[in-house]
């Protein structure tokens, strides 16, 4: 296991992280996703830890909260040290009873909610707190002095988003500089070899800004787990039969899927693997979220930071996965290559 510098920060995060979503779920969609007990929740989480991985996501509307009460619980039955482990949480959604107020970014609704993590965390603090999405009913700079608040008070460390566009993310970034607020230190954002859609304006705002990237669903649901592809039916009751999600183009990632079998064959190891292995040689990826239903699941994520894929093997995913050109990244790869070389030639 190795560990990243997580974006601007002195914090350091494994390369693969612990997602919870799989924690609690009991109907309705939660269900369909997973419903863990505590006790195997803390086979999942010691076995992890025991691993290597020191950094553990869920959020409070994971199982209406019960995600975040059986994490909690879990390291507080492993005995784990506080300082031995990174946890991350996020609002944003809807919790509660459904009031009016019970969701968005409002300094009403993240205050409200931060109380309600640590409880059901059994902490008294959260090492990073991301809100979930973008909310157009708030101020953007109502949440961020919010979130500025609860770092100087001490219930959280570092400040978060998810699922956010480049041009709202440099907004923030830019109210937090002129007021001098705790910024956003990273985005969790969806990346596979089968969904690059963030390469376009995200990649290039994370580097530029230095800010950590989380990567939920790196197999896309369970697309690209192996299970599935342009021959192999879905078995009734597995994820994507249940829940579709993310939206994925499936011409495309069956391409892919074709493109890791064969990867796969030669290192002996299964598509799940390369899929993972891909996400972990992107230089722009802090840590790769990983979900799972069982210990043999989690085993085969971890194996995949053992895998070095070669630059012709890179290669060859790359271009299976290549996104479509689009406008302006056309004018600017044509306009701007003169004077790339010549930084590359000063170099």
């Amino acid at each position: 296991m190795r560990y990243k510098k997580f974006g601007n920060t002195g914090l350091f995060v494994s390369e693969l992280c612990l997602g919870t979503m799989t924690f609690g779920g009991e109907g309705g969609m939660w269900g369909k996703i997973g419903n863990l007990q505590q006790g195997e929740v803390d086979k999942l989480v010691g076995h992890a830890l025991d691993n290597g991985i020191n950094f553990l996501d869920t959020a409070n509307v994971y199982s209406e909260g019960r995600s975040e009460i059986m994490t909690g619980q879990a390291l507080k039955n492993l005995k784990v040290p506080r300082e031995n482990v990174v946890l991350a949480t996020k609002v944003f959604g809807e919790t509660g009873t459904g009031g009016i107020n019970s969701r968005g970014s409002s300094r009403f609704h993240i205050m409200e909610s931060v109380k309600a993590s640590l409880g059901r965390l059994q902490l008294d603090h959260i090492d990073l707190y991301q809100l979930h999405g973008f909310d157009p009913a708030t101020p953007i700079e109502e949440t961020l002095r919010a979130m500025d608040d609860l770092v100087r008070e001490g219930h959280i460390r570092y400040v978060g988003v998810s699922n956010w566009a480049a041009w709202q993310i440099m907004k923030a970034l830019g109210i937090s500089e002129r007021l001098g607020l705790a910024r956003f230190e990273s985005l969790q954002a969806y990346y596979t070899v089968a969904g690059r859609d963030l390469e376009r304006e995200l990649v290039p705002m994370l580097q530029s800004e230095n800010l950590g990237l989380m990567v939920w669903s790196p197999l896309a649901g369970g697309l690209l787990s192996g299970k599935y592809g342009r021959d192999v039916q879905a078995e009734e009751g597995s994820r994507r039969v249940s829940f579709d999600f993310p939206p994925v183009n499936q011409e495309r990632a069956y391409d892919c899927i074709d493109a890791m079998r064969v990867i796969a064959d030669r290192h002996g190891v299964s598509v799940a693997q390369i899929a993972l292995a891909w996400l972990l040689h992107q230089p722009v990826v802090s840590s790769v979220i990983i979900g799972a239903k069982r210990l043999e699941q989690l085993e085969d994520n971890l194996a995949a930071t053992g895998i070095t894929l070669g630059d012709e093997e890179l290669g060859a995913l790359d271009q299976v996965s290549a996104l479509p050109a689009e406008y302006p990244g056309w004018m600017l790869e044509r306009q701007g290559g003169a004077r790339r070389q010549q930084l590359s030639d000063a170099e």
